[in-house]
């Protein structure tokens, strides 16, 4: 080979070996070695690149298209949890509607300069009309008429923090109510039961730890990038602690589970394997369409918000807006039981 193509081979080597790499990743404990999990963030952009090479060596007619390829079907059915194609079924009023949105404080921050970021979340979530509506980054407001029109709800906040709760809002009754406390940080996990077709379902409402970082690849460049590790690192480990006791609360639960929340990890994260094996599917997998984007990360389709139900339930649709009021995406599935 000339030079260049030794070159480029070379860079294809890299990018196959971590591919490959990361899709180990969803065996391996978040806190066993937790700068690892970085690399779960990481599968689109490593995918997209060896499909580069793939077309490079295609142009080239040259047989090392072969490195991308073995790399990409070592791993194919992690394809399906970025990318998929479904029918989607026809939605009824006799289906259950779940919405799952971190709505990042209704902007108390104002990081989107409009004035009306509140009153627009509200109005988005009054016309859905969803029969179950988890909010995560929650913070309690008297004008948020979302409140009043929902006669069943539970509202979880961190001590007396009234700007940072889990929210869950129902039409059904709710019979029962839990928290599942998160030790020394400002997130958590709280479920409701209800009744749905005179079956008892409990319904969770998570919110792992956050990574705390800027969603923007050249913010991510700007910082001092031991400190960013390190804390990131540290966020890794503590979803694998809050994994181990939301798993205690499924592993007891003897009704039918439904998790939706903000993961803070994607679908090849240790974390979503443990949440998922407790008999849960993925509702996007199941009835979604497209990459799936839900959090606001430049160019990169991250997906790190989910609705997960019993494997008891048919998922009959599932949607991903385009709604930017937040650094999330509201994601909704309709299923049946």
């Amino acid at each position: 080979m000339k030079f260049f193509d030794k070159f480029i081979y070379f860079l294809n080597s890299i990018f196959s070996a971590l591919l490959i790499v990361s899709y180990l990743l969803p065996f391996i404990p978040a806190d066993f070695i937790p700068i690892l999990s970085i690399l779960n963030f990481s599968i689109p952009v490593f995918l997209l690149i060896n499909l580069f090479f793939i077309l490079y060596w295609l142009i080239k007619l040259n047989k090392r298209i072969l490195l991308s390829v073995i790399a990409i079907g070592i791993g194919f059915t992690h394809l399906t949890s970025l990318y998929v194609i479904n029918e989607r079924l026809n939605q009824s009023e006799d289906q259950l509607h779940l919405l799952s949105y971190n709505v990042r404080h209704l902007n108390m921050h104002n990081w989107i300069d409009d004035v009306n970021v509140s009153e627009k979340i509200n109005q988005f979530l009054l016309n859905e009309n969803a029969d179950i509506i988890a909010l995560q980054d929650f913070k309690e407001k008297d004008d948020f008429s979302l409140i009043s029109k929902y006669p069943h709800q539970y509202v979880q906040h961190r001590g007396k923090n009234k700007n940072n709760a889990l929210a869950i809002f129902s039409k059904l009754p709710i019979l029962n109510t839990g928290n599942i406390d998160f030790k020394n940080t400002s997130n958590n996990a709280i479920f409701v039961d209800i009744v749905f077709n005179k079956d008892t379902l409990r319904i969770y409402n998570i919110h792992l730890e956050s990574l705390k970082i800027t969603p923007s690849v050249s913010a991510l460049k700007d910082e001092n990038q031991q400190k960013l590790i390190k804390r990131v690192s540290h966020s890794f480990a503590q979803q694998a602690k809050q994994t181990k006791l939301i798993s205690k609360s499924l592993a007891a639960c003897t009704h039918p589970k439904i998790v939706m929340g903000d993961f803070n990890n994607t679908a090849f994260s240790n974390v979503y394997r443990n949440i998922k094996s407790h008999g849960l599917k993925d509702s996007f997998k199941e009835r979604g369409n497209g990459f799936g984007k839900t959090f606001n990360f430049d160019f990169i389709p991250i997906r790190i918000d989910f609705i997960l139900t019993d494997k008891k339930f048919e998922v009959i649709d599932f949607l991903n807006y385009d709604f930017e009021y937040s650094d999330h995406f509201p994601i909704s599935a309709w299923i049946s039981f």
